[in-house]
């Protein structure tokens, strides 16, 4: 299981958010490389035809990365401001965070079209992207320590007029990868309770 951050406080020393950020990646990385070695059938199968299987779960999340990784690279080499040792959530980016946690049951949210895997032809390499972009996001987090987290601003994915200060980006996408790892861990247990197919774990 990978560990969420439970602390409700608002502000936080950088570096320290920037480390426990790192360690849920690594977290993360290591929960999904065991994924790679399941069969194409394992990966792929459905509850029923609106339901999303795991390879599309981590396409879901590929296609959020694709979105904003780009932008995080870009706004690190181009910041106006430096380091600063605190680090303070906005209100809003703080709230969008903690919305994306997975709950007991999970919270349904809309997702966009664009973002939407459903019924996509997805295969197995998009596990490697995934990891691949994980650790991508690995190497953004150590290039963070150098700019702001505060003033650094990154447009979201609902409306380029709606910006999140960086370090709010960057928990509001770790939360968002934990959330659909309870939900393969879901499909994985529903397949098993399904009895037909097998795991290779």
């Amino acid at each position: 299981m990978v560990a969420t951050l439970h602390s409700n406080e608002l502000t936080m020393q950088a570096n320290i958010l920037i480390q426990n950020l790192t360690q849920q990646t690594q977290q993360i990385i290591a929960k999904v490389q065991p994924l790679r070695y399941q069969e194409f059938s394992f990966l792929s199968w459905k509850e029923d035809e609106n339901s999303w299987s795991i390879l599309e779960c981590i396409e879901h999340l590929n296609r959020y990365s694709n979105f904003y990784f780009p932008q995080i690279a870009q706004k690190i080499k181009y910041a106006k401001h430096g380091h600063e040792t605190e680090f303070k959530s906005g209100f809003l980016g703080g709230y969008f965070a903690k919305t994306m946690l997975p709950k007991e049951k999970l919270n349904k949210m809309k997702t966009f079209k664009d973002k939407n895997p459903l019924h996509a032809n997805v295969d197995i390499s998009v596990i490697d992207t995934f990891l691949a972009q994980q650790t991508q996001f690995l190497e953004l987090l150590q290039h963070a320590k150098n700019v702001s987290l505060n003033k650094t601003k990154v447009e979201t994915s609902l409306t380029a007029l709606l910006k999140l200060n960086l370090g709010d980006t960057f928990q509001f996408l770790i939360n968002h990868i934990i959330r659909h790892l309870h939900q393969i861990d879901r499909i994985q247990t529903a397949i098993k309770n399904a009895g037909r197919i097998k795991s290779n774990a």
